[in-house]
C-alpha cells in the first residue's frame, strides 16, 4: 500500500443521526512532528493530505461509504484541489476563524453548483448572515463552549432554514438526550461508548450464548459441543447458516445442516464471526451500530500492528490475540457490566486478561494506542507508537487496512 511522504496523523470521529447510526466521520489530520500552533499544524496538514490522501488510499477506504466532514480554512476553499474530492461523499466544513464575508459567500455558492455538502464549524448564530444561511447544509455547535440556557432559541432560529444543526462534543448519555430533546440532528462524540452506570443489567440470553459459544473456541472445543451449542440457540443457528451461504464465501454448495456449516466455515471464521456479531446482535442499527465499528477496526488495527511488529505476513496466535483483545475491550460498554465480570468465565490468556483489565503489557500498550487513535489523542499516539516499536508509516497503513476490511466485511 503506498503511503505518502509527509508523515501525519489520521483520525476519524463519527457523526450519528438520532437513531445513533453512522452518518459520517470527521476526518482530523496533523503533521507530524511540527512544532505549529495546533491551528497552523491542521491548516497545513489539510491542504497537502486531501491531495496526498487520494493519491496514496482513496478516500472511499477511508470513509466505507458514509460522509466525510473535511475541516478547511480560508486557503483551502478558495483553492481548486477542493475539487479534486468526491463531491457526493465530502461535506467541507468551513472553520469557526473564516470571515463570512462576500467572498466566501460567492465561493459557497459555486461550491454547491457543484454539489458539495457545507457546514460551519463551532458556529455562533447571528441573524446577519442570511446569505450564508441560504447555503448551508449543516451548521454544528459545540455544546460545551455554549451557553444551555441560550440553545433552544438558537435551535429556533436555525429552523427558519432548511439545514441539519449537529451537536458537537457530546460526551455522555445525559449530553445525547438533552440535545435530542432539543431537537439536533445530528451528534458527534463519544457518548455511546461510556455507559451511564454499569452493573445495572444483566446479559441477555443471545448475548450469554454468544460468550458462551466465544469461550468454546477460544478453548478449541470438539465440533460436537460447538454444533450443541448452535442446536440449543436457534437464532444463532439460522445467522450462522445465512452467514456461510453467503456470496461473501464464494461457495457454490448451499449448506443445509450446522454441522456442515462449521466444518466449511473453520473456526477461524466462526470465531471472526462471533466476535463481531456480539456487537450487532438484535440491535436494530445492524451494521450502522457505532460500538461495532469501533471495535472491528481497533480488533484488526491491533491485529495488523502486531503482524508488523513480529514481522509475519500470516495470522498466528499473536495476531489472533490481537485482534480478540480489541474486540473484547469494548463489551462492558455493550453489555453495561464490568470488564472483570465478563471475562471471568471466558478462560483468556494472562496477557489478554492484563490488557483488558489495566491495558498492561505489550497487548494493553496495543490497545492504548489503539483507544487513544480514536480519540484522535495525537499527543498521547506518539510515545505510545514508540513504546510499542512501531513507526508512523507502519501505522498509517495499518490503519487504513482496518479501514478498508470493515467495510469489506460488512459489504458497504
Amino acid at each position: 500500500m503506498a503511503i505518502v511522504s509527509e508523515k501525519f496523523y489520521l483520525g476519524r470521529q463519527p457523526i450519528l443521526d438520532r437513531k445513533q447510526e453512522i452518518v459520517g466521520y470527521e476526518l482530523l489530520f496533523r503533521s507530524a512532528g511540527c512544532d505549529f500552533a495546533e491551528f497552523e499544524s491542521y491548516s497545513h496538514a489539510s491542504a497537502s493530505v486531501i491531495t496526498s490522501a487520494l493519491s496514496a488510499f482513496g478516500m472511499q477506504e477511508v470513509l466505507g461509504g458514509k460522509f466525510g466532514f473535511i475541516n478547511v480554512h480560508l486557503g483551502l476553499l478558495l483553492s481548486e484541489m477542493l475539487e479534486l474530492l468526491p463531491i457526493g461523499q465530502s461535506v467541507l466544513e468551513l472553520l469557526e476563524v473564516i470571515q463570512l464575508d462576500n467572498q466566501v459567500v460567492e465561493r459557497c455558492r459555486e461550491l454547491k453548483k457543484l454539489g458539495f455538502t457545507l457546514a460551519l464549524d463551532d458556529h455562533e448564530f447571528s441573524p446577519e448572515l442570511v446569505e450564508i444561511y441560504n447555503l448551508i447544509d449543516i451548521v454544528k455547535i459545540d455544546i460545551l463552549q455554549t451557553d444551555v440556557g441560550q440553545l433552544p432559541a438558537v435551535i429556533e432560529q436555525l429552523r427558519r432554514w432548511p439545514l441539519r444543526i449537529l451537536a458537537e462534543k457530546v460526551e455522555t448519555a445525559e449530553q445525547f438526550d438533552a440535545c435530542y430533546r432539543l431537537g439536533f440532528d445530528l451528534f458527534q462524540g463519544y457518548f455511546f461508548e461510556r455507559p451511564v452506570i454499569l452493573n445495572t443489567k444483566r446479559i441477555d440470553v443471545s448475548g450469554m450464548a454468544m460468550l458462551k459459544l466465544l469461550q468454546q473456541l477460544t478453548l478449541n472445543a470438539p465440533i460436537d459441543e460447538l454444533e450443541q451449542t448452535f442446536k440449543v440457540h436457534p437464532n444463532l443457528s439460522y445467522n450462522l447458516l445465512r452467514l456461510v451461504n453467503s456470496v461473501a464465501f464464494g461457495m457454490h454448495e448451499k449448506i443445509k445442516t450446522i454441522r456442515h456449516a462449521i466444518t466449511m466455515l473453520g473456526t477461524n471464521h466462526i470465531r471472526r464471526w462471533v466476535q463481531l456479531s456480539l456487537f450487532a446482535g438484535n440491535d436494530s442499527r445492524g451494521v450502522n451500530n457505532p460500538l461495532l465499528e469501533m471495535a472491528a477496526v481497533r480488533g484488526r488495527l491491533m491485529e495488523l500492528l502486531t503482524l508488523q511488529r513480529i514481522r509475519q505476513p500470516i495470522a498466528g496466535e499473536q495476531a489472533e490475540e490481537a485482534f480478540m483483545t480489541g474486540i473484547l475491550s469494548l463489551l462492558d460498554v455493550l453489555f453495561e457490566v464490568p470488564m472483570g465480570e465478563i471475562i471471568a468465565d471466558l478462560n483468556l490468556t494472562d496477557d489478554v486478561s492484563r490488557a483488558l483489565l489495566s491495558r498492561e503489557g505489550d497487548l494493553g500498550d496495543l490497545l492504548a494506542l489503539a483507544e487513544r487513535l480514536e480519540i484522535t489523542d495525537f499527543d498521547a499516539v506518539a510515545p505510545l507508537l514508540d513504546r510499542c516499536g512501531i513507526t508512523l508509516d507502519q501505522l498509517l497503513a495499518a490503519q487504513l487496512a482496518a479501514f478498508c476490511w470493515r467495510s469489506d466485511v460488512m459489504g458497504e
